[in-house]
């Protein structure tokens, strides 16, 4: 059985706030639960259990030093690691056991973790990832803290292609196949940053393709990608992929990104296909945030996923 269909959830905060320069992110799992995550997904039927945070250590910030700055990125990313192997345990556990992973980040990086949990417990998994970034893979970063560069190449890490220490967290093979992965709503890098995933396979649908084929047909082909040879779906939804209007408090936003209607659109019918057995739900930032805006509109998004019809749609 789907654990989507059977109701029940597990929700893991991961406070990681490692990859971005600007901090805050690690208070996101803190700022789904005040927009009431688990009282609205009860509301809906479902059964949630919060398993609580995964500690995350942040390594003191040698960053402006530069004789420091390279074992300050060594020790983020071992940390990195740490986190993403306990993740990924966590995420297997609650599959093995009909549960439904739900996991809230701090930064992208925590998906490198659960999607190596999905691969673990059910084998072949295919990949719907919300993002305004390509995530590809990026020059080493000067030494100065952890700003860009490998730190940030989460789906890299996740298809095999990015930093060999994440990408070992599949087990001697990606967790996911490029061909099974889409990308939805990418906006803010070049061109250049899309061309890697696309060489080896990926399908990315950009705003500007978005807006050519509109929300509903992208997100049907998607899953009929995703889907290849009976596979579960993960999700993973960073965000920054809103615009910010609907997002303000986010890691790194960037303009003209997916609206409210078509973001739940994009969920319900994920919903309809009753093919999610994972999540993530990431990069939420309260420091920058408004009233808590971003939180309540993930909750809102996480809740159509479930099932909830949205009254602007009958």
């Amino acid at each position: 059985m789907n654990p989507m269909c059977s109701g029940n959830l597990a929700v893991i905060g991961v406070p990681m706030d490692l990859s971005g320069e600007r901090r805050g992110v690690d208070m996101g799992p803190s700022a789904l639960r005040c927009a009431r995550l688990a009282a609205k997904l009860e509301e809906l039927g479902c059964s949630v259990t919060d398993r609580g945070d995964i500690p995350v250590y942040r390594p003191p910030d040698t960053s402006r030093a530069d004789a420091g700055a390279y074992r300050y990125l060594a020790a983020c990313l071992s940390e990195q690691v740490r986190v993403c192997k306990e993740v990924s345990a966590r995420t297997a556990h609650e599959l093995q056991g009909n549960r439904f992973p739900l996991i809230l980040g701090g930064d992208h990086h925590v998906a490198i973790g659960s999607i190596a949990g999905v691969r673990q417990a059910l084998g072949g998994v295919g990949l719907i990832w919300f993002d305004a970034c390509g995530d590809a893979p990026m020059p080493e970063p000067a030494p100065r803290g952890s700003g860009p560069g490998v730190l940030r190449t989460t789906l890299a890490a996740v298809l095999g292609f990015g930093d060999p220490r994440l990408a070992a967290l599949g087990g001697g093979a990606p967790p996911v196949k490029p061909e099974h992965v889409v990308v939805i709503g990418a906006r803010s890098e070049d061109a250049g940053e899309c061309s890697p995933l696309r060489d080896r396979g990926v399908t990315v649908y950009t705003m500007r393709e978005l807006e050519r084929l509109g929300m509903k047909r992208a997100i049907e082909q998607a899953i009929g990608i995703a889907t290849q040879a009976g596979r579960s779906v993960h999700v993973s939804f960073n965000l920054n992929a809103l615009d910010p209007y609907y997002a303000p408090g986010v890691g790194t936003s960037a303009p003209g990104g997916i609206a409210f209607r078509e973001s739940h659109l994009a969920m319900e019918r994920l919903a309809a296909a009753g093919v999610v057995s994972s999540a993530d739900i990431v990069e939420v930032n309260p420091i920058v945030d408004t009233r808590n805006q971003t939180a309540t509109t993930a909750v809102a998004l996480l809740c159509s996923l479930f099932g909830e019809r949205q009254s602007y749609r009958c």
